[in-house]
């Protein structure tokens, strides 16, 4: 009893840590104009969190600036083919910048099934032509990361009626 108290107060001084250090980031981000304007775009793509917008703010300065393929294939979200000679291997994700391709894919999963109707109807177009769950995702994933190319290259806000690129 004596130790599992002291593990939780570790571990609650621990979360009570990382949510400063978050909060210490987000200001540092609010502090500076042009992050802050990029970091407010990204907000306002539905199914995007302070989290994942200030994740690609960071972690994707050249975001905006980038083709759709080219901010998958740097996020690795892009399919990369498995073939050699007349042999067609299966395509998967692979390489890119791993933190940006999970905190994308975490989004992915609430803005495909509540927030993002657009993301919504993508999900529920794919399954219904039999791609699993998982490739579902991955396909959102990659949407909501060209959405957020889309905005930052705009440099005007997601407009509710229009689903960019």
């Amino acid at each position: 009893p004596r130790l599992r108290r002291q593990l939780e107060a570790d571990a609650r001084r621990a979360t009570k840590r990382a949510e400063q250090e978050f909060d210490r980031l987000v200001a540092a981000v609010r502090a500076e104009p042009d992050l802050a304007d990029r970091l407010d775009l990204l907000l306002s793509i539905p199914g995007l969190g302070l989290k994942t917008a200030l994740r690609l703010v960071v972690l994707m300065p050249e975001l905006g600036s980038l083709s759709r393929e080219q901010a998958a294939s740097l996020a690795g979200l892009a399919p990369f083919d498995h073939d050699s000679g007349r042999h067609r291997g299966e395509r998967h994700i692979s390489g890119g910048r791993a933190r940006v391709r999970t905190a994308l894919y975490t989004a992915a999963l609430p803005a495909s099934y509540r927030w993002n109707p657009a993301l919504v109807a993508l999900r529920m177009r794919l399954t219904a032509r039999g791609k699993t769950h998982k490739q579902a995702l991955v396909a959102c994933a990659r949407k909501l990361l060209t959405y957020a190319n889309a905005v930052l290259e705009r440099g005007s806000p997601w407009l509710r009626h229009e689903s960019p690129a």
